[in-house]
């Protein structure tokens, strides 16, 4: 049985070879993780749409510079993760205020992928509660703790995948990971208190 990083290997050689068909299968295996991924970090439900099409767009233009030897996800991710750089350094130039939008929920939340038991409205209040306070910290987070957060925590990509990702050291990335959760815990422990 061939694993995943086989199959994306396979589909970057058929894609520089021209076999446009490879991108619907590299596509296919990632772009859900991709989309919740740019979701935790942009915390809009657009703007993560229109970064992970432009992801794979950026993935079939440059599909020549991709090292085999390398895993395809730590590339994917790292030019997901400089559009989702730019695109908030946008945002801060260009701040948009709607008179419509009540918030920049999405359907795609952190409260959504927490297990459901069919607990009480009570449960599911003080849970949807929780979840908010989670996700608000972390939006809170600068960029530099924030993004080597959701991709180890979230992603579940190991220290050095991230290290790769952020073009930094392994050991960058556990520090940063120390700060990020120190000040998560320190923000949260708050929030409870008040």
């Amino acid at each position: 049985m061939t694993n995943s990083d086989d199959l994306d290997r396979s589909d970057m050689e058929r894609l520089a070879k021209g076999h446009d068909d490879a991108l619907n299968s590299l596509m296919e295996r990632h772009s859900e993780k991709l989309f919740r991924y740019l979701i935790r970090q942009l915390q809009n439900e657009q703007d993560a749409e229109d970064l992970a099409q432009e992801t794979f767009v950026r993935v079939y233009q440059h599909c020549a510079r991709f090292d085999p030897a390398q895993k395809f996800t730590t590339w994917l991710y790292t030019i997901a993760t400089n559009l989702s750089r730019d695109r908030l350094r946008w945002r801060s130039r260009h701040p948009q205020v709607s008179m419509d939008s009540k918030g920049t929920e999405t359907e795609t939340t952190l409260e959504n992928h927490l297990p459901s038991e069919a607990a009480s409205p009570d449960a599911q209040l003080q849970q949807s509660e929780t979840a908010e306070t989670v996700r608000r910290a972390i939006a809170t987070l600068p960029e530099e703790l924030r993004t080597p957060l959701i991709l180890s925590e979230y992603e579940s990509l190991s220290h050095s995948e991230v290290a790769a990702i952020l073009n930094c050291t392994s050991k960058a990335v556990e520090s940063r990971l120390y700060r990020a959760r120190k000040i998560l815990r320190e923000r949260l422990a708050r929030d409870v208190i008040s």
